[in-house]
């Protein structure tokens, strides 16, 4: 399996992704600004997170390139997976609007799954409800055609799926204790901006929240991978032609 990844910021790390079990190639727009040239040659893409807002094209041009070539991939039957600012930017690519600084939230929160969560493949092994690392402040509409799969008091649309496999979670589930510890290490002065007292309090939290996060990730992160299927996009792309 062959997998694209779209790094929007420095160092953000696949953490549980890593773990899931896939050939990565990395796309470090943030130094280049260099995308896949075209979706021949993955089997998927994922595009990660960032400071950034969805619609920043003028500070990040290659930005509406993104969202185009996520359609691509996805309209070719092939897997998608955006996470925070990459489903911000899913969620722009497929028409829906993007609601920039409405949506705060910051560390481990619960995420409530929806019947149709329950019933797909990426939460269907989570239950009801489960805890998740969240670090946002924007959000967006559900775009046209597109499946709620997890909400929020703060955000209605945590986690989305349009046609086979393209998702987007607003939450982090990516983001292990191990990752955590990294951006509490790199970035302690936004962490203290945003969320006074969380650095102080991160070892209690951690210990409460996070190996029930960890595996929850984990799980998240396997169900994705597990829907990469070469063979299953060979067939879609003949169907399509």
């Amino acid at each position: 399996m062959r997998v694209a990844v779209v790094e929007n910021m420095k160092n953000t790390g696949l953490g549980a992704l890593d773990e899931a079990g896939a050939e990565i190639e990395w796309f470090r727009v943030w130094q280049d600004g260099i995308l896949p040239l075209d979706i021949a040659s993955h089997d998927a893409l994922v595009v990660l997170g960032g400071e950034q807002s969805a619609l920043d094209d003028e500070a990040h041009p290659y930005l509406p390139e993104l969202a185009r070539l996520a359609c691509r991939f996805g309209d070719a039957g092939k897997a998608v997976l955006g996470i925070c600012l990459g489903s911000q930017i899913l969620a722009r690519a497929y028409g829906a609007d993007n609601h920039l600084g409405t949506a705060r939230e910051f560390g481990w929160h619960r995420i409530g799954v929806t019947a149709e969560g329950r019933a797909d493949p990426l939460l269907s092994a989570l239950g009801g409800e489960f805890t998740i690392f969240e670090w946002h402040a924007d959000t967006f509409a559900l775009p046209e055609g597109a499946v709620r799969l997890a909400m929020s008091s703060v955000a209605d649309n945590q986690a989305f799926r349009i046609g086979r496999a393209v998702y987007g979670t607003q939450f982090h589930f990516e983001a292990d204790q191990a990752v955590v510890e990294q951006w509490k290490a790199e970035f302690p002065e936004t962490i203290a901006r945003i969320a006074p007292g969380w650095l102080e309090n991160h070892a209690e939290l951690a210990a409460h929240h996070g190996v029930a996060a960890d595996a929850a990730g984990l799980a998240i992160a396997r169900a994705w991978v597990s829907l990469i299927n070469p063979a299953e996009i060979g067939i879609l792309s003949e169907a399509s032609a």
